[in-house]
């Protein structure tokens, strides 16, 4: 997955609690092989009923069509565990998701697609709404999974923790195969071990099979 260490980028504020996975990402139509996720973030807040886009949905709005912070409300990513949530926001280009909590099914799916889960309390989410509504996309912020910082326009700064294993995951850019494949020397060295110790586990015999 793609590493992720320092993010410059528009923060979009999308100020609700317990936005779900259906509404972050809809179930595509029927026997489409090759969804286009990013057209699928927020589809039915994105158009309308009759398909026009709808202007005032803030990612349709021209200051944030190029976000790539989305800044929400609690509990976001609640409802069932599909990952195409997280796939849609990569798609269209979020890396970064901050808000005052976060489903835990969905947490997991965006560590491991290689997005940016921060969580703020409730203190320092109010001050740094604030800013984000008061900036209004004429300038970035910054995030910084190194320092473990946010930096605004107005060098305001907001520190946010984060599981120190999600961390390196992230900033290595590895998914739990990539993890896996760091310790491909030991597990070699294991199943030598185990070649030696019981020869009679790796063959079988094809006619009890």
């Amino acid at each position: 997955m793609q590493a992720f260490t320092r993010l410059t980028g528009i923060a979009a504020p999308l100020l609700r609690d317990d936005i779900n996975t259906d509404q972050i990402a809809p179930v595509p139509p029927l026997r489409v092989l090759e969804p286009d996720y990013a057209a699928q973030l927020f589809m039915r807040w994105r158009r309308r009923p009759d398909g026009a886009v709808d202007p005032a949905f803030v990612l349709n709005q021209p200051n944030f069509r190029a976000a790539r912070i989305l800044v929400a409300g609690a509990n976001f990513g609640c409802g069932s565990s599909r990952e195409s949530a997280a796939w849609a926001l990569a798609a269209f280009g979020i890396r970064c998701i901050v808000g005052r909590s976060f489903a835990d099914l969905f947490y997991d799916n965006a560590i491991k697609n290689g997005l940016l889960p921060v969580r703020l309390a409730d203190a320092e989410a109010s001050a740094f709404e604030a800013l984000v509504l008061a900036v209004n996309g004429g300038a970035p912020f910054q995030v910084d999974l190194v320092e473990q910082t946010i930096r605004g326009p107005d060098e305001t700064t907001f520190a946010f923790e984060i599981d120190a294993a999600d961390r390196a995951a992230l900033i290595d850019g590895l998914d739990d195969i990539g993890l896996t494949l760091k310790s491909a020397d030991d597990i070699a060295a294991w199943e030598a071990r185990a070649r030696d110790a019981r020869p009679w586990l790796q063959s079988v015999n094809r006619s009890e099979a």
